[in-house]
C-alpha cells in the first residue's frame, strides 16, 4: 500500500482558493453580514499582529536571552504574553526545545489545532488527513520524503499530538554561524515550518 504524498497546494489550486474567498467576501459584504472595514481588519490582524513573524521573535529573543529561554520551556503562554503575544487559539502553549539529539515535530490528529498567536493561521497540509495520519506512523519518512528534512539516525524524533486543550510548537535549533547576528536578524531567518517541526531553521 502506497501512500499519498503531502504537497503544499498548486497554483491552481491556490488561484481556485483565492476566487472562492472573494466570492465569499463579496456574498457576505452584499448581503451586510460582513463590511469591506471589517474583512480588511481581520486580513490586517493575521498579516501584522499574529503569525510566523511573532513566533520568530520570541525564537530569537529564546537564543539570545537564556532566563527567556527557561521561562519559555517552562510555561510558554505566560511568558509569550510577556511580549505581548496571545489569545485565541493560544491559551495554552507548550514550547518544546530541539537540540542536536532530538527533533520534534507537531501535529493535530483529531483536526487541526494549531498556536495562532505565534504561528498564524495553520497551513492547508497540516490540516489535510494524509498529514496528521502519517507523520504519527512514520515521521522520519514524511519529514525526509514530503518536506525534504532528512535527519541523522542518531536524531531521535518525537512528535507531539495538539490538541484544543494544549497546543504545541517547536524552539528550532539556533544555525551555526549565528553568533554575531542581532536578535532582529535572527527572527528574520526563523520560518514557520521550522517552529511546526516540518523544517529547520537554514544557516545564513
Amino acid at each position: 500500500m502506497t501512500s499519498t504524498p503531502i504537497h503544499p497546494p498548486s497554483v491552481r489550486t491556490q488561484e481556485e482558493i483565492a476566487a472562492r474567498v472573494k466570492a465569499l467576501e463579496a456574498i457576505m459584504i452584499e448581503k451586510g453580514i460582513m463590511t469591506t472595514e471589517a474583512i480588511d481588519r481581520i486580513t490586517e490582524i493575521y498579516e501584522k499582529e499574529v503569525g510566523p513573524q511573532l513566533g520568530a521573535a520570541v525564537v530569537a529573543k529564546a537564543w539570545t536571552d537564556p532566563d527567556f529561554k527557561q521561562r519559555l520551556l517552562r510555561d510558554g503562554t505566560a511568558t509569550c504574553r510577556e511580549l505581548g503575544i496571545g489569545g485565541l487559539q493560544g491559551e495554552d502553549m507548550v514550547v518544546v526545545e530541539n537540540t542536536d539529539s532530538v527533533h520534534n515535530v507537531i501535529v493535530c490528529t483529531l483536526c487541526s489545532c494549531y498556536p495562532w498567536p505565534v504561528l498564524g493561521l495553520p497551513p492547508n497540509w497540516y490540516k489535510g488527513p494524509e498529514y496528521r495520519a502519517r507523520i504519527v506512523r512514520e515521521p522520519r519518512k514524511v519529514l525526509r520524503d514530503d518536506f525534504g528534512l532528512d535527519l541523522p539516525d542518531s536524531v531521535e524524533v518525537r512528535v507531539w499530538d495538539s490538541s484544543s486543550e494544549m497546543r504545541y510548537w517547536v524552539l528550532p535549533l539556533r544555525p551555526a554561524g549565528t553568533d554575531d547576528m542581532s536578535e532582529r536578524a535572527l527572527a528574520g531567518i526563523v520560518t514557520r515550518d521550522s517552529m511546526i517541526g516540518t523544517g529547520v531553521v537554514p544557516a545564513p
